[in-house]
């Protein structure tokens, strides 16, 4: 079914999620994504930003929330990358391309149970790419992933690609044109300043700045924004808090959807009915 909306003429999906970075923050997406699901929310189509592409790739893919959470458990960053002489990066991101190589079902985007887009960077050009079809659906998910000085790029055919987060940490104008309902999901929140400096902070630190500075207008097109608040102490890569991340994404998100009042008036303006309380 298409629908109409001020945004486009015809919108070819109902519901469509944007899904931010935040390296391991990323985690809350699930939470969210279960406190959706329980009340009948599925997406029509996912875009995805680093973590975001991560978590929303295997959602795409037919995963549930917790067995994406269980695909992670007892798992460290380590387990992920490979060290490397850094010229470009200080790692190559080697264990997460085969980790998704050993758990995604589905080999290219048309594959997937729900359309999926990965948002990545090209390192050259300085411009947005997002990847929605073909066979490289993993080296687009990775390079979606690739933070830069950390990793380094991923290339696909011949380009150099990195974390989509430089210029589209939360892409909702990606998919807003295609979607009558557009649901924002933000896991990167200011980190809180720490009185010891090092370099691994002030590195996450600046990325975290730049991340957020370019979210306030794709903020502005979501109809609904679901602001996971509480997890801005745990670093990027801090894969020993899966749990309490899953579980404030989950509790941030079921608070959002009791805004009884906002959330009616949203889909009553679309005249849509979609949410059961």
């Amino acid at each position: 079914m298409i629908f109409f909306n001020k945004f486009n003429k015809f919108n070819k999906f109902n519901v469509g999620y944007a899904l931010s970075g935040g390296g391991a923050k990323g985690f809350a997406h699930l939470g969210a994504l279960k406190a959706l699901e329980e009340r009948n929310l599925k997406p029509d189509i996912i875009a995805g930003t680093s973590a975001g592409a991560l978590a929303g790739v295997l959602y795409a893919d037919g995963y549930s929330p917790e067995e994406i959470r269980e695909l992670f458990k007892d798992t460290k960053f380590k387990q992920f990358v490979e060290l490397t002489f850094p010229t470009t990066g200080f790692f190559r991101p080697t264990g997460l391309h085969n980790f998704l190589k050993r758990n995604l079902r589905s080999k290219t985007f048309e594959q997937l149970q729900i359309p999926f887009i990965a948002v990545a960077t090209n390192w050259e050009r300085g411009t947005t790419v997002n990847f929605s079809e073909g066979d490289k659906l993993i080296e687009s998910v990775v390079a979606s992933c690739c933070v830069p000085l950390i990793f380094s790029p991923i290339y696909i055919d011949d380009e150099p690609y990195v974390d989509g987060g430089i210029f589209k940490n939360l892409p909702a104008s990606t998919i807003r044109e295609e979607c009558k309902i557009l649901f924002g999901i933000n896991v990167h929140i200011m980190m809180p300043p720490e009185e010891k400096h090092n370099l691994k902070y002030v590195a996450e630190r600046t990325f975290n700045l730049m991340s957020i500075s370019n979210t306030f207008a794709d903020k502005k097109l979501c109809d609904v924004l679901i602001e996971i608040e509480g997890i801005e102490k745990f670093w990027m890569f801090d894969l020993s808090n899966i749990d309490i991340i899953y579980e404030t994404g989950y509790s941030r998100t079921v608070d959002k959807l009791k805004e009884r009042k906002a959330t009616n008036k949203i889909i009553k303006s679309k005249r849509l009915e979609l949410f059961k309380f």
